[in-house]
């Protein structure tokens, strides 16, 4: 059992399209067991809140506005990317103990896994009783020890919607521009360009070419590659991840400094679409477009995938029932239980063996040769995006 009946939520990082359904599991399974939990805390923009004190009672939300909430984009509890720092440490532990909190929930990714695990220490050698549970959040899908993580199916399903309408507006405009880059998030994994593959029904669709970081970009090969399918098709479209690099490890069209690098060491560039668009179009003469759908990627919920909004509530409700369980420095899993017909539970890891770790696409899931994926990564992420996709039709 909890040693306080108190609880805190915080939520961390990017945002993703379910980030609130977790939220609202966690609610959901605290409000049922007044057993067990009395007061739920939310902290007001992460790390930011706990360390100022802005702490915020979730009890006073009526239930049909948490209903709202569970399909509402963003972060309602305000999010954070602030890294902890040993100054850090004692404001925190003295808000958790003002607010007498037995179990503290970190809706977050691989940076709010090492935030959790450092203070659930801290807490332990302060004499304070304090369980850290942490909730899964990324739409890279580089949470490791997991099989897939909330957010990813719905952020998964964006880019595969939006590379199939990029494909059909290539080819309709062809003769004014008939080349598309489209540049997508995943930080160092490439799990998210990976999933444009659903938009390809035959040899004509996009995308003609996925870049992964886990491969590094050959220009010339790149190049090449998108010319054949131009001059095939009529156009060509190209999905890239964020972070795709050169074969001796830089940042693709980069010379210079990254723009920014937040808390956890993270670094930004301006991304490589812009500067392989421009190569393109130096080489066919003719436009090339580079899309970048930015934020809109963990955003849209029109895309929202069923599977990925039930799972994460899920994994929200698994939380608490772990927390009153008496678990502690843990992070929850969702566990694929059925190779023949997808289903999905919970489990759990150990907070220490996720920090710091990324999960990157196996090569068993990439076909370099043909610069796309194959049939086994298909078989993994189809059930993820939820619903099918669309079937558009051509003109015989």
């Amino acid at each position: 059992m909890l040693n306080s009946q108190n609880i805190l939520v915080m939520q961390s990082g990017g945002c993703t399209p379910v980030l609130n359904r977790s939220l609202y599991g966690i609610m959901r399974e605290a409000l049922a067991r007044r057993d067990a939990i009395d007061e739920i805390y939310g902290a007001r923009y992460g790390m930011e809140g706990i360390i100022k004190g802005d702490i915020i009672d979730l009890r006073r939300t009526p239930a049909d506005e948490w209903r709202r909430i569970a399909r509402t984009p963003g972060a309602v509890l305000g999010s954070t990317r602030r890294k902890l720092r040993d100054e850090d440490v004692q404001p925190v532990l003295d808000t958790l103990r003002k607010h007498n909190i037995g179990c503290w929930f970190i809706i977050g990714g691989n940076d709010s896994a090492t935030t959790g695990h450092s203070i659930g220490q801290a807490a332990e050698a302060d004499g304070l009783p304090l369980a850290v549970i942490n909730v899964p959040k990324t739409i890279d899908n580089d949470i490791v020890l997991t099989d897939h993580s909330p957010g990813y199916g719905s952020a998964a399903r964006f880019v595969a919607l939006a590379t199939m309408g990029a494909g059909r507006d290539a080819e309709a405009m062809g003769i004014a521009a008939p080349i598309t880059i489209i540049e997508v998030m995943g930080r160092d994994a490439g799990w998210l360009a990976a999933a444009s593959a659903f938009a390809k029904r035959d040899e004509r669709d996009a995308p003609h070419f996925i870049g992964v970081p886990e491969i590094p970009l050959d220009e010339t090969r790149f190049l090449d590659c998108i010319e054949d399918a131009y001059r095939r098709n009529g156009f060509a479209v190209a999905v890239i991840a964020e972070n795709i690099r050169t074969p001796d490890g830089k940042p693709i069209g980069e010379q210079g400094e990254p723009y920014h690098i937040d808390d956890f060491g993270h670094p930004y560039y301006d991304g490589p679409s812009r500067y392989l668009a421009a190569q393109i179009s130096a080489r066919l003469g003719v436009r090339a477009r580079h899309e970048k759908p930015g934020t809109i990627q963990r955003s849209m919920m029109a895309c929202v995938s069923h599977t990925d909004a039930q799972e994460a509530g899920m994994a929200g409700s698994a939380a608490v029932r772990r927390a009153i369980a008496g678990e502690r420095d843990i992070i929850i899993t969702l566990e694929r239980t059925s190779e023949d017909r997808y289903a999905c539970t919970t489990g759990t890891a150990p907070l220490q063996a996720v920090g710091g770790n990324v999960k990157r696409v196996p090569s068993e899931y990439i076909d370099p040769d043909n610069h796309f994926v194959t049939q086994a990564f298909l078989d993994y992420a189809r059930p993820l995006l939820g619903d099918a996709l669309p079937v558009y039709g051509r003109l015989r």
